[in-house]
């Protein structure tokens, strides 16, 4: 696979999965724009990466997931910088502790998982029509499968458990990759869905000290390294097998089911116009 002037999008790649999926992108020839909330730490990885890959085309974008107006700032920047977008990888994901909020007032998981990308990928679609055949994907999780979606509490205010609001997060990504894929059939713009599996990264850096603590070390065996993480990322995004195919959840490399609360078009339906409503985009 060789992707050589085409233009990506990482979002979340100053860590983890995200810095292994903008580096093998960048050592397969793409323009690889990695994202970070901290511009000081995104800036260091794109040098790095430049660097390690040989590829002077590694630049930094920045902009906190916690922040709708920082999301939006960042879109209209792409928009006038950029001649095309050809891949725009939705990775960036929080595992937020339990109250935590975002400057608008949202759950700080569903605002960072689910807002964010929502608003980012909408605001980039002109972009993408213009530039296809392109590919948006959307890294979720078979954490989805344990979830199901409360339309009466979106913000999570009512349910216990650390794991609950990220389940439901993924969730939310699955339904809006169905609802998207629908809307861009025939546009040259594909979306597809993945489970990357469960990797060693920043995501449980806020999780409670004895699920850290298992992690560390029992979880360490099992667990896979970023780099395995990566590897379904940069296939949905570069794999010319996969050319005009949309829609799907893929485990890794090999496109399975997902729940059937993920497969529910009244559901993805529904959530889109609350997540325009949220974001303050028209449904």
């Amino acid at each position: 696979m060789r992707m050589n002037g085409r233009i990506c999008l990482v979002t979340g790649s100053t860590h983890g999965i995200g810095l292994s999926t903008a580096k093998v992108l960048g050592a397969l020839g793409a323009t690889v724009l990695v994202h970070g909330r901290d511009g000081a730490r995104a800036r260091e990885v794109a040098a790095s990466l430049s660097r390690d890959t040989c590829n002077a085309n590694v630049r930094s974008v920045q902009a906190d997931f916690a922040q709708l107006a920082q999301v939006r700032r960042l879109a209209q920047e792409l928009d006038s910088a950029l001649s095309r977008l050809d891949v725009l990888i939705n990775n960036a994901a929080v595992l937020g502790a339990r109250g935590a909020h975002s400057a608008d007032g949202y759950d700080l998981t569903f605002a960072v998982n689910h807002l964010a990308p929502f608003l980012l990928t909408n605001l980039l679609l002109d972009k993408m029509r213009q530039s296809g055949p392109s590919r948006i994907v959307v890294v979720a999780s078979e954490a989805h499968r344990r979830a199901t979606l409360d339309f009466g509490d979106l913000m999570n205010t009512k349910v216990s458990g650390f794991l609950t609001p990220y389940q439901r997060s993924k969730l939310a990504n699955l339904l809006f990759a169905r609802a998207l894929a629908r809307r861009l059939a025939g546009s040259g713009v594909t979306v597809n869905a993945l489970h990357p599996g469960l990797v060693r990264s920043h995501l449980f850096r806020n999780s409670p000290t004895l699920l850290r603590v298992l992690l560390s070390s029992v979880g360490r065996v099992f667990m896979l390294s970023p780099q395995q993480g990566a590897r379904g990322s940069v296939y949905l995004a570069a794999a010319p097998e996969l050319d005009g195919q949309s829609g799907g959840y893929y485990h890794g490399c090999r496109r399975v089911a997902p729940s059937a609360a993920a497969q529910s078009d009244a559901s993805a339906e529904r959530l889109w116009v609350e997540s325009a409503r949220l974001t303050g985009l028209p449904a």
